[in-house]
């Protein structure tokens, strides 16, 4: 195990070599360190495809039902009978669990039908609704609302125009979802569906597919503070007016034209939005990973290419945006893009090489990489620890509300394989504590006492946040945010956006180092969609844990 060790460090150190000496790359990771790992559960009996936070702190978790029996059982003599199943018609096994964040415990759910590379949202009201999939399942509409007593599951019906396969979803200002592309679907469409059924036409879709390999499913999709969305697909993007179904600003491609959409799988977040007081918020896109040209149809052919390891930023907001490309630590395709309450962006999960696809990836990401918004180019990235998990194609990552990051999932294979294959199906559950959980910044790091979790909020209110610190306070380096937990699969978490509500000046309320601090709730939905946030106060860069709000 010792010479396992050292030839692993060996192996990783001649990488770092490598990759800062070659031409056009600047060398920009710090040593390897920082946050910890820790599987939580051994097995929760299926394979993390899609993940979703919900706000009373359970995730809901789900695979696909064509493939035959998972490792976990349905409760009480349940078995799914579907005739159009391709693999077993009676089917008594789950393919979607519950898991408790808090209790570190797990229950089957029951799908009806194959929600296999689909796509969804939370609501409002903070329910789950969930679209697509394929086969039986690729118009279905499927919602999950929270409960605490262990009673609530599925529930399924008919709801879409169009078949909805590697679809990408929004939550809108209005409160409906829409429903952008998908396989063969060059469209989008709404839901609920105020008016007619009708689906409307988006050619974007069109021009960027290229034949044979796509490169433009699950699109890059993201509310801009002007109403209208910035959807981005293979290398390039748009501004799509989605009432009216016009394009409103056409974005330069990505410096190189390299695809970063499925199965070329790059990621996408957009950056914390910042002064959204002000009457023009700016909005920057961060889009990282990907593969060249070409990979999907060579390693179809048993030839894996280098993943891509650069980074193109983009502020959406500006008359004349341009791409800023930065390069990361290293090459990264299938990687989880996640937003964290302090603003920075963890990349985790993912491959080296190859592509999306069964048997597809190869040489496991393991090491995540933290991204710095706020500092300059050149110092903006960090490598931390590594796990020992491949985590290659269908893995997710979700934000927790205690700050660490949920990850699950990891299956390139048709079926469950557990052995004689390079990366076995994958059922562990892990988590990733940030740098910024370390025992060392227990001082500093702030609690909330006030107001409690589940809170209502309104729009444009003024709310106060009483919060402890231990330590001593740094009255200039208090800020509050709010995180919009998303829906994640194949590498992009639809929905998710962070705001910075403010960094007044608390006051020290003078007793049991208790302080407290004003801010402004976003003064509109195109900031912030209705719904559940994660609510924290950072300081000195490290997050409190989060209570929920909800903005109604």
């Amino acid at each position: 195990m010792k010479a396992q060790s050292q030839s692993m460090l060996c192996f990783m150190f001649l990488n770092i070599i490598l990759q800062a000496s070659l031409p056009g790359h600047q060398f920009l990771a710090e040593a390897a360190g920082g946050g910890t790992w820790k599987v939580l559960q051994s097995s929760i009996g299926i394979t993390a495809m899609h993940m979703q936070l919900l706000h009373n702190d359970r995730v809901v978790i789900f695979d696909r039902t064509d493939f035959g029996k998972s490792n976990l059982s349905l409760p009480d003599g349940k078995c799914r009978q579907d005739p159009t199943e391709l693999v077993l018609k009676t089917d008594c096994t789950a393919h979607s669990i519950e898991y408790d964040v808090l209790k570190n415990t797990y229950r089957a759910l029951m799908v009806q039908t194959n929600v296999w590379c689909s796509s969804g949202s939370a609501m409002s009201d903070g329910s789950l609704v969930q679209t697509g999939g394929y086969n039986d399942g690729e118009k279905k509409i499927r919602t999950f609302n929270p409960c605490n007593d262990g009673t609530c599951d599925w529930d399924e019906k008919d709801g879409l125009v169009a078949r909805r396969w590697y679809a990408s979803n929004h939550i809108l200002p209005d409160g409906r979802q829409i429903i952008i592309g998908g396989r063969r679907s060059f469209n989008y469409e709404f839901y609920p569906k105020a008016t007619a059924p009708n689906t409307y036409s988006l050619p974007f879709l069109v021009q960027t597919n290229d034949a044979k390999v796509e490169n433009n499913l699950y699109p890059f999709v993201f509310l801009h503070p002007n109403g209208d969305l910035f959807i981005f697909a293979n290398n390039r993007a748009i501004l799509l007016n989605f009432a009216t179904n016009k394009v409103t600003k056409t974005y330069p491609t990505m410096p190189g034209g390299y695809p970063r959409s499925y199965p070329s799988t790059g990621s996408a977040v957009l950056l914390p939005l910042r002064n959204i007081q002000s009457s023009s918020v700016e909005a920057e896109v961060l889009i990282c990973g990907g593969a060249p040209n070409g990979s999907y149809t060579s390693a179809t052919n048993s030839k894996f290419v280098t993943a891509l390891d650069t980074c193109g930023r983009i502020k959406i907001t500006d008359a004349n945006p341009k791409w800023v490309m930065e390069t990361m630590p290293g090459p990264r395709v299938m990687g989880d893009m996640t937003l964290l309450p302090n603003g920075d962006v963890i990349i985790i999960n993912g491959a080296k090489s190859g592509t999306a696809g069964w048997e597809l990836g190869r040489d496991p990401a393991y090491s995540p990489f933290l991204y710095h918004p706020n500092n300059t180019i050149g110092s903006r990235f960090e490598t931390l620890n590594p796990t020992t998990i491949p985590r290659m194609y269908h893995s997710t990552a979700v934000l927790l509300s205690d700050g660490r990051v949920l990850v699950g999932g990891s299956n390139p294979h048709i079926a469950y394989e557990f052995s004689g294959v390079m990366f076995p199906t994958e059922l562990r559950l892990e988590a990733f504590s940030p740098p910024y959980l370390d025992q060392q910044y227990g001082n500093i790091r702030p609690k909330i006492v006030l107001p409690a979790s589940q809170v209502d909020i309104v729009f444009g209110q003024k709310l106060k946040v009483r919060f402890i610190v231990k330590g001593a306070l740094d009255k200039n380096s208090v800020v509050v945010t709010m995180v919009a937990p998303p829906f994640t699969t194949h590498s992009f978490s639809m929905s998710q956006r962070l705001l910075v509500l403010g960094t007044g000046t608390p006051i020290d309320l003078k007793k049991e180092s208790k302080y407290e601090v004003e801010v402004t709730t976003p003064p509109k939905g195109n900031l912030a969609p209705a719904g559940y946030y994660q609510l924290s106060v950072v300081h000195q860069n490290i997050p409190s844990p989060s209570i929920w709000v909800h903005l109604n």
